[in-house]
């Protein structure tokens, strides 16, 4: 699968401001990044301990503030029975309660927590390359408020899905739900882009493609995984955040400026450069 490095769109024209620094792409970025290097999965912090200790603290860390479809569907977290029949149990790490969990407020915290290095690098470099692109169309407030919704959204949609399977026990983490909600909102909004990336089948050459075949061959990927993947990755969570996102964009109504005369052509075509997208970020 090709990997997305950058987005490039056409040049910027005069008229065009200077673009807004999408502060809420780098906090997200930088908050993520600060909860898993303080947390266990990324063995740096010397209170979770080294070996079987970490580990049965990240299984732990996990059940308490990750999203549990079980929970999310009964409100109440389950007890140290339920979670240790929960699938793959770590040997060694016997399951603990985690009372005065708010399942509700999981959805949330569970979009801040990361396996291992390459779920949290993977997650952030396709947040990096079209996260900032969305948050200048949508504004930094709308925005977050779309990030989290998503991500919500996404949590219990796989919930609800998998009420009735093994997997309603199983420990839900990962910005993946919103960040596959930002790729659908991109597609909608630039499916012409093109945007740079690195083809590992042929030796991670740079290359050139529009958003429309990079970002609809992740999505088929995606859902071809739903029923042919194994346990371990939530695929489900990726359609159903893409899907929603590029339905959102769907809605979204493309501001115009309005028509000018000759007294006010200067505002008009300041107007105008404010409301044009650009698809670099900076």
């Amino acid at each position: 699968m090709a990997i997305p490095v950058l987005p490039a769109g056409p040049g910027p024209r005069r008229s065009r401001p200077a673009a807004t620094a999408p502060a809420v792409c780098y906090a997200l970025i930088a908050l993520n990044t600060a909860v898993f290097l303080l947390g266990p999965a990324a063995g740096l912090n010397p209170l979770y301990g080294r070996g079987q200790s970490r580990v049965c603290a990240e299984q732990r860390y996990e059940q308490r503030w990750g999203a549990v479809p079980a929970e999310l569907l009964t409100g109440h977290p389950l007890t140290a029975g339920q979670l240790a029949q929960a699938p793959d149990p770590l040997p060694g790490c016997p399951a603990a309660p985690t009372p005065g969990k708010h399942p509700a407020l999981s959805v949330l915290s569970a979009l801040f927590l990361h396996a291992g290095w390459l779920h949290l690098l993977g997650n952030l470099l396709f947040l990096h390359v079209f996260g900032p692109t969305v948050e200048r169309r949508l504004g930094r407030s709308r925005f977050l408020l779309f990030y989290l919704a998503s991500g919500a959204l996404t949590t219990y949609g796989f919930a609800l899905a998998e009420a009735h399977s093994a997997d309603s026990t199983r420990v839900l983490i990962g910005a993946s739900g919103a960040i596959s909600a930002v790729l659908g909102a991109y597609l909608r909004l630039h499916p012409r882009a093109r945007v740079t990336t690195l083809v590992p089948l042929l030796l991670f050459l740079p290359l050139r493609f529009p958003a429309w075949l990079v970002l609809g061959l992740w999505f088929a990927l995606q859902w071809w995984s739903v029923h042919s993947a194994g346990p371990g990755v939530a695929y489900l969570v990726h359609v159903i955040g893409f899907a929603a996102g590029f339905l959102y964009a769907c809605t979204l109504t493309e501001r115009r400026p309005r028509a000018t005369g000759p007294r006010d052509g200067a505002a008009g075509a300041r107007y105008a450069g404010g409301t044009s997208q650009r698809s670099t970020p900076p």
